[in-house]
């Protein structure tokens, strides 16, 4: 087969994608990608013995988490980084096979090749389907998909300088542990320890944006447009939009938020800047047409990118872990220094201003440390019974005409409804018209997809409020929307803090077999999402 590629909610017919990634992925894209996992494994594999022995295994664990990183959907098409990315994979295993000893290794932790031109056909023989057994190969790849958006969320504090051994550690040993016999009961362990392990990671970046940027402040985004020529920065990572805030500070040109990048509106650090204007556009799958009328450049600094169109392709920049073949690439800041963001800078004063594509406000900023600032006004709001329920709507936004589902489920709520949200599936109802119940808005929007985190705090802070002995009890459904592989951390974080009766939408995982997905249904009532009405009647019915 030449490639195998079920990571993302958008795969073909729900099964895998064959001959080309939904996302634009080609094939020798997928190939390489499989093989730079494939030695990711290997190094952990051969990095074990470090993490036994109490050595400091960080250069690894960052090694790994910018490997994981660039294999997220939308994240990196450019064949030329993903190859030099498996160079230095075979490159950090050669030095620890050396300094291991380990004779007996699996195949990935021996295999040397710095032969680019053997990198796709081995890519062919190592990826998913590599693993026969269904079920295995299931909770093999629900392991390292979870693993997948740990990396994402631990690059960008690592990024801002916060660290956590911890989680360089399991990543080590959750990688390892796929080139290993275990049984069913001691993957599913791993697959819940990942969620633990997510919980951590996302911990350690809301640390570090609220320690770096301060807590997220309720905040009225602008999201027209101004005279000026602007920048448009999109994806999550908010030390790049700090420099580029700094960098382009007297020029005459204003920097828009797009996407994910939304919520960098919501820290009070950046409201000092008075050409930061606001948001341009919608979620992700937007961006062809959106980029097209903005008419400045573009920075992505992180998924999710989707292929370039030609109309913009010169005024389209990339950082990070992000790529795409044939658009320039800011490269990565030395350490103590910043990034360079000048020839965007100046491409941007060439350009004409943004095409206003709408206009108005949308409010957000309701991350745990603001929502806790409003919990006496809450807890009598649910006590008076004006809140009925709050009903979590995070998660991903996607292109399926399906995913209009959480728009009708969104307007259709009772009014006694609050919407927590978090990530871009918010793009779906966060302009709505839907009101507020004595003062509190029915759409609290926390911020990026890893500041779900926040609602799970919100979540058990409430539990503590009203002494309740079970997180389930509280007036609180999940109806959530998924597109890749930090989603999947979401979720097995949230299996770990223990909460059940979970909606997964618009379809359950591909890469779910028959019998885990049996698992999941089972231990923590994971369901699909189904009829709006009914899910409904179900969701104020705590079910």
């Amino acid at each position: 087969m030449s490639m195998f590629c079920f990571q993302c909610q958008e795969t073909v017919k729900n099964q895998g994608c064959l001959v080309k990634g939904v996302c634009g992925k080609e094939e020798n894209t997928a190939q390489l990608q499989d093989l730079l996992i494939y030695n990711l494994k290997g190094i952990a594999y051969l990095a074990e013995g470090k993490v036994k022995k109490g050595d400091d295994v960080s250069s690894i664990g960052k090694f790994i988490c910018d490997g994981l990183f660039a294999t997220i959907t939308n994240a990196n098409f450019d064949n030329a980084r993903i190859t030099e990315l498996i160079k230095g994979a075979v490159a950090m295993k050669k030095q620890l096979a050396e300094e291991s000893g380990i004779k007996d290794a699996p195949e990935a932790a021996s295999w040397i090749s710095t032969d680019s031109t053997v990198f796709i056909e081995k890519g062919k023989t190592v990826g998913v389907l590599s693993t026969e057994n269904e079920d295995v190969r299931s909770l093999r790849e629900l392991l390292i998909y979870g693993l997948k958006g740990i990396a994402a969320y631990t690059d960008h504090a690592v990024v801002l300088g916060y660290n956590d051994n911890d989680i360089y550690k399991f990543m080590i040993e959750g990688l390892a542990s796929t080139l290993k016999d275990l049984s069913v009961d001691e993957m599913v362990g791993l697959v819940l320890k990942c969620g633990e392990t997510g919980v951590k990671a996302m911990a350690l970046l809301d640390k570090a944006n609220t320690g770096t940027y301060g807590n997220p402040e309720i905040t009225k985004v602008n999201i027209g447009v101004r005279g000026n020529p602007g920048i448009l920065i999109s994806g999550h990572d908010l030390k790049d939009m700090e420099e580029l805030l700094i960098q382009t500070e007297g020029t005459g040109v204003d920097v828009y938020t797009h996407g994910e990048m939304l919520p960098a509106n919501y820290y009070p650090a950046f409201k000092k800047y008075s050409h930061f204007a606001g948001n341009y556009g919608n979620a992700w799958w937007k961006q062809n047409e959106e980029f097209d009328s903005f008419n400045g450049p573009i920075l992505m600094t992180t998924n999710c990118i989707i292929p370039v169109k030609d109309s913009y392709k010169e005024r389209i920049f990339t950082t990070g872990m992000t790529g795409y073949p044939g658009v320039k690439h800011i490269t990565d800041r030395k350490e103590g220094g910043k990034k360079d963001f000048s020839e965007i800078i100046d491409l941007a004063k060439k350009c004409q201003s943004p095409v206003e594509i709408e206009k108005g406000e949308i409010v957000g900023g309701f991350a745990h440390a603001q929502v806790f600032a409003l919990a006496d006004k809450v807890v009598e709001a649910v006590k008076s019974g004006a809140i009925k329920r709050f009903v979590v709507m995070a998660g991903c936004d996607g292109r399926m005409k399906s995913r209009s589902y959480f728009t009708d489920v969104a307007e259709q709520l009772p009014e006694g409804t609050i919407i927590l949200t978090a990530g871009c599936a918010k793009y779906r109802y966060n302009k709505l018209n839907l009101g507020d119940i004595g003062g509190i808005p029915r759409v609290l929007d926390a911020g990026q997809c890893n500041d779900s985190y926040s609602l799970a705090i919100i979540a058990l802070k409430l539990k503590e409020i009203f002494g309740l002995d079970d997180v389930n009890k509280l007036p609180l459904s999940f109806d959530i929307a998924w597109y890749e592989q930090k989603a999947v951390t979401v979720l097995l974080a949230l299996l770990y803090l223990g909460f059940k009766t979970i909606r997964l939408g618009p379809t359950l995982p591909a890469f779910l077999s028959p019998n885990v997905a049996k698992v999941l249904v089972e231990k923590f009532n994971i369901m699909p999402t189904g009829e709006v009405k009914a899910d409904i009647e179900a969701i104020m019915a705590g079910k």
